[in-house]
């Protein structure tokens, strides 16, 4: 049993948010448990022996609420305190990405360390003391200098490369993208659409193609196309194969337990969609979201059997076009509720080191602000996550971005979303947030292409006020930043 003791305002806590709280292990990987909270303690029940760290969304001053990871500790009966451990694993974060970032004994992080050493004391502090509440105190006040450290490091660190990027014209020529809705054509949206993005992402579902077996609905889709090609816009196309309940129409039950022919029938549906729009789609998001997301119970070999099929399949019909595989909730939390799936690094690993063929790794880095939803991750394990897939050698895309606009979970009573980058969900944050993201994204020389999940804030429930214009299609701050930003980073490079 691993439990943590949780302190708030020199008390035990009463009440604590655990949405989205799972065990961690040494090796990064979700564990299953049952997470549990009363009379001011976490309990977590764990299923697999050794280390464990626990996420759980945790307001720090100045920083609104985020998810942040204790260290790794081992059982015991004596509970642990929560924040003495979130600040440690805080702390053990930063003094990794220090060396793993090469700034050891930089001039530009000099400050940076002075406040690193001022989080070290007040966590030696809370470590000597043998109250707990004043223990909690001090922990806290060095987990959020810990914030401030980290945040600052990895400004830093995107300061670096990213203006050695620009200085060598290190970008590709279409950097910048935005999905959008097949059923929103006003001349309005499609004008903010070409006036701020490289290309443009076409969601391609089965579930809208296919609705019925071999009845298929281009009209959406053809018009877009015909539309972006008259515009010489690029497209980037998918995905054309995902099993989420949303993607997959409601005939393909029928073969839930027939594997084989369900592979047969997703080979003809990938091939079918490349022959009709090969020569209109540069990029193919070829299988998103397998790893995490099914309606079926796929075991291991099936899921990286139906990614060895849809890569090939993709290659065979589209050898010149660029193929993704795209990876959502890249942290893996969902494994740690359903270990039928696979964790987001090891399905990326298996994926390149069984020489499959396809050319970029996507990542989905969507937030949002719901009840429901955790809040977000800071921009330090952000970049952090990137750097990890990263090392596995393919181009990174970085696709469905989003933070909201609005602080939705507030606004109907429920928990408070990370800020991120000021104070609350505002306009003004996610434009904050946009640009900060963009440059920690783009100072990392294998990250090519950044997409924004939605257009509009016009893109339906699970939208949360995520998108770059207001549901009448003008545009916020965050529009506007995008705009600039592209317009400075692209200029650089000419």
């Amino acid at each position: 049993m691993l439990n943590f003791a949780v302190f708030s305002n020199g008390r035990p806590a009463r009440r604590l948010n655990l949405t989205g709280a799972y065990l961690i292990g040494n090796d990064d990987v979700p564990q299953r448990a049952e997470v549990s909270f009363a009379k001011g303690v976490i309990r977590c029940n764990k299923q697999a022996p050794g280390p464990a760290g626990l996420v759980l969304p945790w307001f720090v001053e100045g920083f609104g609420q985020l998810l942040l990871e204790t260290s790794r500790v081992l059982d015991r009966d004596k509970p642990f305190l929560l924040s003495v451990e979130l600040a440690r694993g805080r702390l053990t974060r930063i003094n990794q990405k220090i060396e793993d970032w090469g700034m050891l004994d930089h001039d530009d992080i000099q400050e940076a360390e002075e406040q690193l050493e001022k989080a070290r004391k007040l966590l030696i502090k809370a470590l000597q003391t043998d109250d707990p509440a004043e223990a909690s105190a001090l922990a806290d006040q060095s987990l959020a200098v810990a914030l401030e450290v980290s945040d600052e490091l990895s400004r830093i660190h995107a300061d670096r490369f990213l203006a050695r990027r620009k200085s060598t014209g290190g970008f590709g020529r279409r950097v910048f993208g935005c999905a959008i809705l097949l059923e929103e054509t006003s001349e309005e949206y499609r004008k903010r659409l070409t006036g701020a993005f490289d290309y443009v992402s076409l969601p391609m579902r089965w579930r809208d193609i296919e609705p019925q077996e071999q009845n298929f609905e281009w009209k959406l889709l053809d018009a877009w196309v015909e539309w972006l090609a008259k515009k010489r816009m690029p497209i980037k196309g998918g995905p054309l194969l995902a099993f989420s309940e949303g993607d997959i129409p409601d005939w393909l039950h029928i073969w839930e337990h027939d594997f084989e022919t369900l592979r047969d029938l997703a080979f003809e549906h990938i091939r079918r969609i490349i022959t009709r729009y090969n020569q209109y789609v540069q990029v193919w998001d070829v299988v998103s979201g397998i790893h995490a997301q099914s309606t079926f119970s796929f075991n291991f070999e099936q899921l990286m059997e139906l990614t060895r099929m849809a890569t090939a399949a993709a290659k065979q019909a589209a050898p010149r076009g660029l193929s993704v595989v795209n990876i959502v909730m890249p942290w893996g939390e969902y494994y740690a509720k359903n270990q039928r799936t696979i964790p987001p690094l090891l399905y990326a690993e298996m994926a390149v080191q069984s020489g499959l063929n396809f050319d970029a790794l996507g990542l989905e880095f969507s937030f949002c602000a719901t009840a429901e939803a955790p809040p977000a991750r800071d921009l330090f394990q952000i970049s952090s996550l990137i750097d990890q897939f990263g090392k596995l050698g393919k181009s990174i895309h970085l696709t469905a971005v989003q933070v909201p606009s609005r602080d939705f979970a507030a606004e109907t009573g429920g928990a408070t979303s990370s800020k991120a980058a000021g104070d609350g969900w505002t306009e003004q944050t996610q434009s904050k947030w946009l640009r900060k993201f963009i440059e920690i994204a783009l100072s990392k020389p294998f990250v090519e292409r950044v997409s924004w999940r939605a257009l509009s804030d016009r893109a339906g429930p699970d939208g949360h006020f995520g998108g770059l214009l207001r549901e009448d299609f003008a545009p916020k701050p965050a529009y506007e930043e995008l705009v600039k930003v592209r317009s400075e980073l692209m200029g650089a490079g000419k």
